[in-house]
């Protein structure tokens, strides 16, 4: 009868060492303190009092790193936050080559963002924000895959510029707004300028052409304006005008 308790007791051993790891989970399995094997997902037997394990989850993981107060290339001051995402793709350098995974990837983190700030004026954080995303993620991954970590995005959230640097910007911009305004209306006045002489030089050779603008002219002011206009006719005019009206009359008498 002894035979039943050792039984018993091999069966309870047996499934003490059971365990089971769901489908985003890995186990590291160490024997006697050195590393064996990496099991899951699913169920796996691992030797009780003989092999330990540590489970790591391989799910893209996000990182909010917090403000950061850094100086730009060109000497401002400014706050910067970010968001990283990261899995990882080597559960056995996850454990083995670094203590704490998370707070290595937070920490390298800040200090990467920290420093390409520090590399960039304010006016290349703020319009060339993809840019510096793609070279802080390509920094922070180079120095994470040793402890099998893949660094999948970097996105930069908010950039906060103090309040004196927002009013001198505004300004700038002000100041480049009405800089193209004075190139548009110099650029008007000068092609209006260039179609007046055309002008001058057609009517210059016609000067019935330029008596007729003259009146037009005037007719223009006496529109706008509630006055009466006096009317100075050139003796071209007048010696057309009699020598039309002499015509008339010499053609109604010959009738």
């Amino acid at each position: 009868m002894p035979l039943i308790p050792i039984f018993g007791i091999l069966i309870v051993i047996l499934f003490s060492g059971l365990r089971i790891a769901q489908e985003y989970q890995r186990s590291i399995v160490f024997r006697l303190g050195r590393f064996k094997s990496i099991k899951g997902p699913g169920l796996y037997w691992i030797i009780p009092f003989i092999e330990t394990q540590q489970r790591v989850d391989i799910r893209t993981k996000t990182v909010d790193l917090e403000q950061q107060e850094t100086i730009t290339k060109d000497s401002v001051t400014i706050k910067v936050n970010a968001v990283l995402w990261f899995k990882i793709t080597n559960p056995e350098d996850a454990i083995i080559k670094v203590a704490d995974y998370n707070k290595a990837v937070y920490q390298f983190s800040v200090t990467a963002l920290r420093n390409i700030i520090g590399q960039h004026t304010l006016d290349e954080v703020l319009r060339e924000r993809e840019q510096i995303n793609g070279t802080l993620q390509s920094i922070v991954d180079t120095a994470t895959e040793p402890w099998g970590i893949k660094i999948e995005m970097v996105e930069m959230k908010d950039v906060e510029i103090p309040e004196a640097m927002q009013r001198a910007m505004a300004r700038e911009a002000e100041a480049i707004r009405e800089k193209r305004a004075r190139i548009v209306k110099a650029e008007a006045e000068l092609e209006a300028s260039i179609k007046l002489t055309q002008g001058a030089k057609e009517m210059e050779g016609s000067p019935i052409a330029l008596e007729l603008r003259r009146m037009q002219m005037l007719s223009e002011i006496g529109i706008d304006n509630n006055t009466t206009t006096i009317i100075l006719v050139p003796s071209e005019f007048a010696n057309a005008a009699k020598s039309f009206t002499e015509l008339v009359s010499k053609k109604k008498d010959a009738e």
